[in-house]
């Protein structure tokens, strides 16, 4: 089991008719007692395994998933090889029905292989499963997905999403930290993930503070839960999370929503496009665009444009799909 450090989350007692409003303005993790114990899917898992995997099996139309299957000496990370020149699991495009069955079969059993289906969308794959099982949020663009597999430990990462993961099968347990404590959770490669995410390349399990001194840090500021069936957590955007499956058959149901407008991008890629053309410049030039920076991004002062004719100074204004589209265009030509 992972190690458990720091402080508990807070939790509310509520239920999927009642989401508490508190989470669309929280900037702390919270865990929501119970949101979706009403759920069928949740009522299957807790009569057993075979239930609910029969369950899902009903609602599956046959669409192959993507798969994560490591060997049993990976003891459940999905992590990198010793050399982070590549991965300790393999991907294949597998039937869901089968990889739930292979599951089943090895529940129990010493030393098992990990099977880890990750970000399934569920409208995609699992027909009828959101009539049955689904949260009435405040954002109904938020996109869901179902994660499924046996015991697994998922590194700490981030997400830039606000979510809503909720335990429908076996228990899972939660381990967060604040966004400041990047520099103290020593994070792998930007540009070459597990699945998509930067991680930190610490064994929560087992963290070696010779090796990651600042960890030690990390390991204070933590907060901690264990989710039960039917329980759920929010996760503020930015805060780093790792997850780990405790049960020989596990199931989450993902909510991920942002504030803004999809149209205004993924940040992760301002962020590896500035390690391109900035990161190596003279120290002088990077004083002078991180000024800039300041200037046109982080603290952007009301004025910044007032010196423009009305119109011009209009096209410098909150940046909609359209305008969106031209700064794309524009940086695909550079780029090239």
């Amino acid at each position: 089991m992972t190690m458990t450090f720091g402080s508990p989350i807070d939790v509310i007692e509520c239920s999927s008719s009642c989401i508490p409003d508190v989470i669309y303005s929280s900037e702390q993790p919270i865990v929501l007692k119970g949101l979706v114990s009403d759920w069928p899917v949740v009522e299957k898992a807790l009569e057993s395994n075979f239930s609910v995997v029969e369950y899902l099996k009903s609602l599956y139309n046959k669409k192959p998933v993507n798969a994560f299957m490591a060997q049993p000496e990976s003891r459940g990370r999905i992590f990198y090889n010793e050399a982070v020149d590549g991965f300790n699991f393999v991907q294949s495009n597998v039937y869901l029905d089968d990889a739930l069955d292979k599951v089943l079969e090895i529940a129990g059993q010493d030393n098992n292989p990990t099977f880890y289906i990750g970000s399934l969308e569920i409208h995609n794959h699992l027909t009828g499963f959101l009539d049955q099982n689904d949260l009435a949020l405040k954002y109904s663009h938020a996109r869901k997905s179902i994660w499924l597999g046996n015991e697994s430990i998922v590194a700490p990462h981030f997400d830039f999403p606000d979510n809503i993961a909720c335990c429908v099968i076996g228990q899972r347990q939660f381990t967060l930290f604040p966004p400041e404590q990047h520099e103290n959770l020593y994070v792998g490669p930007l540009d070459f993930t597990p699945a998509g995410q930067p991680i930190s390349m610490v064994n929560i399990q087992a963290p070696d503070l010779e090796k990651y001194p600042k960890f030690k840090n990390a390991m204070v500021a933590a907060r901690t839960a264990i989710l039960e069936p039917g329980d759920a957590i929010y996760i503020p955007s930015m805060w780093w999370h790792s997850v780990e499956s405790l049960s020989a058959v596990n199931g989450l149901v993902n909510y991920w929503w942002r504030e803004t407008p999809a149209h205004l991008g993924d940040p992760n890629n301002a962020l590896i496009h500035a390690l391109l053309s900035i990161k190596d410049l003279p120290e002088r030039q990077r004083k002078s665009w991180q000024h800039i920076f300041n200037q046109y991004v982080f603290e952007q002062p009301d004025d910044l444009y007032d010196h423009l004719p009305d119109e011009a100074k209009a096209k410098q204004g909150k940046i909609n799909e359209l305008t969106a589209r031209r700064i794309r265009a524009h940086l695909v030509n550079k780029l090239k």
